[in-house]
């Protein structure tokens, strides 16, 4: 079994940073690939980024040039840095292992 924590969300105005991260317990870490989705009101979750255990890394096209996806295996953290925001990218951030453990998400709001 793999818990993930979600931190970091926030009210945040447009242009600002932030940075997310997520902390899985289970000694699975350094060999599953992780990603972050969001889902925001009246829409399907998307995925937003991904990284493999070799920190091979993908990204949405909305988001490509503004955020990065990082891990921290010794740590057993995955981090998303979220710069140059923007009020579509308001949403509940979820992290996610292996392509089917979820945490329950944290609410990044960007607003003025």
């Amino acid at each position: 079994q793999v818990q993930l924590v979600e931190s970091g969300g926030g009210l945040v105005q447009p242009g600002g940073s932030l940075r997310l991260s997520c902390a899985a317990s289970g000694s699975i870490f350094s060999f599953s690939t992780m990603a972050w989705h969001r889902q925001a009101p009246g829409k399907q979750r998307e995925l937003v980024a991904s990284i493999t255990s070799y920190s091979s890394t993908k990204y949405a096209d909305s988001v490509k040039g503004r955020f990065t996806i990082s891990r921290d295996n010794a740590k057993s953290t995955v981090y998303l840095q979220m710069n140059s925001l923007k009020p579509d990218d308001t949403a509940v951030y979820y992290c996610n292992a292996m392509g089917h453990f979820w945490g329950r998400g944290t609410q990044v709001t960007v607003s003025s």
